[in-house]
C-alpha cells in the first residue's frame, strides 16, 4: 500500500555534530550557567558584528527583557506590526505600557514605515519592527523616523538570523538599539527554545545580564558591600530567563552550519519562485534590492481573483494530500484578547488582506529537489 509523504512547513536540522557536542556538556562539571554560554554569546556577537549578546531562554523572554530595560510608563506607546506572533506585541504589555500597530507593506508583509508615522501620538516611545519571514524591513527609514522623534528601536529578528540589510548582518544594531533572535526548532538554527539579544550599549547589555537572573548580579565593583567570595546583590526585579550549557553547546554547533542552511533555504525559495512564476494563481513576496534573505518562512499567496475554493477548502485539500502547511499569522490585532483593548476588524487592512491569502510552504535545508517537485505538484494539482 503507498503511503503519502508528509512534509510540514519547517524542521530543524540535527546532525551528529551537534548531538556530540550536547554529550559533551552532559558529560562535564556545567550543565548551566557555564561557559557555553559566553562562547555562544562571543559566536553571535563575531557573526552579527554587534559588540554585545546575551542568550536567553526563548525569543518571547528576549522581547520582554528589551523591553523591561527601556524602563516604559503605563502612558507609553509602543508600535509593531500586526503580521507576527503575538509576542512582538504582548512584550509591550508585560512591562505595562500600551501597544498600538501600523500595517504592513503588502510586497514584503513587513511594517510599513508611512504606516508607523500615521499611528505615531505624543506617548510614542519606540517601535518593533518585525523582519517578517527573513525579509528586513526598510530600516534605515524606521532609523530616521525613531532619531526625528526621540523613539528607540527594537527590532524583532526571531526569523531574520543571517539575513542582511544594506551589507550589514541583521543583529549588528546599526540602525536599533537591540536585536532579538528566536532558536526555536522552525527557526534557521535551533538551541531547542532559546534566544538572544544583540546590542551596542555597554549599559543595556549589563543591565540586560542583571535582569536575565533575578536582578542579581556577582560583580563585586558593583557591590555596595562585600562579605565574601560567595557574594551577590540583588538591584532590581528580575526574571529566570536564562539558556543553559545545554542549548548553548547546540547552538554553537548549529551556528557553523548556518550559512549552509542559509544557502539551501534560498535554493528552496528560489526554486518556488521559478515553480509559479508564471502560474497567476500564485503570489510570492519580493526580497527587496537591499538584502539578502535568510529566509525563514516561504509564504505562498493565493490569488482569490481567480481561484474559486476557499482558503479553508484549500487548506484541508492539502492536509488529504500530505502537506501540513501554517498560517503565519493571524493578525494580531484580530486576537480575543487584542478586540478587548479596543482593537477590531478592518483596522488594518493590508495585514487582514494578506492573512486571508497566505500560507507557508514546507522550508527546511533536509528538504530533496524531488521533494519540492512533489510539492508544487501536490499544490498546482489541488487547487483550482
Amino acid at each position: 500500500m503507498k503511503t503519502t509523504k508528509i512534509y510540514a512547513y519547517g524542521k530543524q536540522s540535527v546532525s551528529w555534530g551537534d548531538i556530540w557536542t550536547i554529550v559533551k556538556v552532559l558529560r562535564s562539571n556545567w550543565l548551566t550557567q557555564g561557559p557555553k554560554i559566553q562562547e555562544f554569546e562571543k559566536a553571535l556577537c563575531d557573526y552579527t558584528g554587534a559588540r554585545y549578546a546575551v542568550a536567553v531562554s526563548s525569543g518571547a523572554a528576549a522581547l520582554h527583557l528589551s523591553m523591561l530595560c527601556m524602563d516604559l510608563k503605563n502612558t507609553n506607546e509602543v508600535i509593531t506590526s500586526p503580521i507576527t506572533f503575538v509576542a512582538s506585541a504582548n512584550c509591550v504589555l508585560y512591562v505595562g505600557s500600551k501597544i498600538k500597530f501600523a500595517d504592513i507593506n503588502s510586497q514584503t508583509a513587513c511594517i510599513d514605515p508611512d504606516e508607523i508615522e500615521k499611528q505615531m501620538t505624543s506617548n510614542t516611545r519606540g517601535i518593533i519592527p518585525v523582519h517578517y519571514a527573513g525579509i528586513p524591513c526598510d530600516m534605515e527609514k524606521i532609523h530616521a523616523i525613531a532619531k526625528k522623534h526621540n523613539l528607540f528601536v527594537i527590532e524583532d529578528a526571531a526569523h531574520a538570523i543571517g539575513s542582511e540589510y544594506k551589507n550589514s548582518k541583521i543583529g549588528s544594531c546599526k540602525y536599533s538599539d537591540m536585536t532579538i533572535f528566536s532558536f526555536h526548532p522552525v527557526k534557521t538554527i535551533t538551541t531547542g527554545e532559546g534566544g538572544a539579544i544583540t546590542t551596542n550599549d555597554k549599559n543595556l547589555y549589563e543591565r540586560l545580564l542583571r535582569v536575565r537572573s533575578h536582578g542579581i548580579t556577582r560583580d563585586p565593583n558593583l557591590f555596595t558591600k562585600n562579605d565574601g567570595p560567595w557574594y551577590h546583590e540583588m538591584y532590581e526585579l528580575g526574571f529566570n530567563y536564562r539558556m543553559t550549557d545545554i542549548q548553548a553547546a547546540l547552538g554553537l554547533s548549529q551556528l557553523k552550519r548556518l550559512d549552509k542552511f542559509i544557502q539551501r533555504r534560498r535554493e528552496i525559495v528560489n526554486f518556488y519562485k521559478n515553480a509559479f512564476a508564471d502560474d497567476k494563481r500564485f503570489i510570492l513576496l519580493e526580497e527587496p534590492k537591499e538584502c539578502s534573505v535568510a529566509y525563514h518562512l516561504c509564504p505562498l499567496l493565493i490569488n482569490f481573483d481567480i481561484v474559486k475554493s476557499s482558503k479553508k477548502e484549500i487548506f484541508k485539500k492539502l492536509q488529504e494530500n500530505g502537506l501540513n502547511l501554517q498560517v503565519h499569522y493571524i493578525p494580531v490585532h484580530t486576537q480575543p484578547f487584542y478586540k478587548k483593548q479596543g482593537f477590531k476588524q478592518g483596522d488594518f487592512p493590508k495585514a487582514e488582506r494578506y492573512y486571508l491569502q497566505s500560507f507557508s510552504l514546507p522550508l527546511y535545508p533536509d528538504l530533496k529537489n524531488k521533494d519540492l517537485v512533489n510539492i508544487v505538484k501536490i499544490i498546482k494539482e489541488n487547487i483550482s
